[in-house]
């Protein structure tokens, strides 16, 4: 487990691109055939990547959870990535196609990631050695799944949702390159959870930015996974206080921690979806403080 310290707004002014990198990026998250964890002092987040390969993955304890058991403690929301795959929490399997969202609550004690079921290889190859075919010779992806943790002092059931399937908000403007569905997943009138929000945005063809105008809410951490980017596109992430913002680059699966602080928005060479999930004081999603464009600096 990576483990990354608070940092104080003053601090930001003084990190170059490699220290911003260190504190504020998750790289390589997903890995074939392991799990990674992150875990953030801000609001004692952590989050990581699943990606099994031919063999299931159980979510270990850590150390520095000081804890029996993961869940002990915590509650956790996965979303899948990749292709389908299976999450089994206490004997129980959830199917995940891509881009289904798991609520699993605190107390749960064994999480498995998994391919299929009843597949034992996700990376698509097929059973005669060969390569799976389905998609014109390509090989099929396999899970991968994204999941974000915070503490819970209160335990609410285990529930799926599918793509599509939370509440929806239409939000931008084609003519500001910012149009975008916003899906709710875990949130308090949908998969109700101690402390946890989560959803997925989708940027629609041809819109760019998210989140413009910019805002911070001093009550919540707030981490961001970009996916659906192809190779060669990145996004400019925009971090920091809004008089006085830093950027990231930010590639195909990679996240960024954006503490309470600091404003969460950017703008990418092409269309793209980011996974948003944020935990701290409450639940309301909208309770931020607005940071207009022209005050920006």
């Amino acid at each position: 487990m990576d483990l990354r310290y608070a940092t104080h707004p003053q601090q930001l002014p003084s990190f170059d691109t490699e220290q911003l990198r260190a504190h504020y990026l998750v790289e390589d998250l997903f890995v074939p055939g392991r799990i990674t964890a992150t875990y953030t002092h801000h609001d004692r987040i952590v989050l990581g990547g699943a990606a099994p390969a031919g063999e299931p993955l159980e979510l270990p304890t850590y150390d520095a959870l000081r804890a029996d058991y993961f869940l002990a403690n915590r509650e956790l929301g996965i979303v899948n990535v990749g292709g389908p795959g299976t999450v089994t929490a206490d004997g129980q399997d959830f199917t995940l196609p891509s881009g289904a969202c798991l609520y699993i609550g605190r107390g749960t004690r064994s999480v498995v990631f998994a391919g299929p079921t009843g597949e034992t290889d996700t990376a698509g190859v097929a059973d005669d050695g060969g390569t799976d075919d389905t998609d014109g010779g390509a090989a099929s992806p396999g899970p991968q799944f994204y999941f974000f943790s915070a503490p819970a002092h209160t335990t609410h059931p285990t529930r799926l949702v599918l793509r599509g399937e939370g509440n929806a908000l239409e939000l931008g403007d084609q003519l500001t390159s910012n149009r975008r569905t916003l899906n709710q997943y875990i949130h308090p009138d949908g998969i109700r959870s101690c402390q946890v929000m989560m959803g997925v945005t989708e940027l629609h063809p041809g819109s760019m930015w998210n989140t413009m105008p910019a805002h911070t809410h001093d009550r919540r951490t707030e981490c961001y996974l970009y996916f659906d980017l192809a190779p060669e596109a990145r996004v400019i992430h925009l971090l920091g206080e809004p008089e006085q913002t830093r950027h990231l680059v930010v590639a195909d699966r990679q996240a960024v921690i954006s503490p309470s602080w600091s404003i969460h928005s950017g703008v990418g060479t092409a269309a793209y979806s980011f996974v948003w999930a944020m935990a701290g004081e409450n639940q309301s999603f909208g309770d931020m403080d607005p940071a207009p464009a022209v005050l920006l600096r």
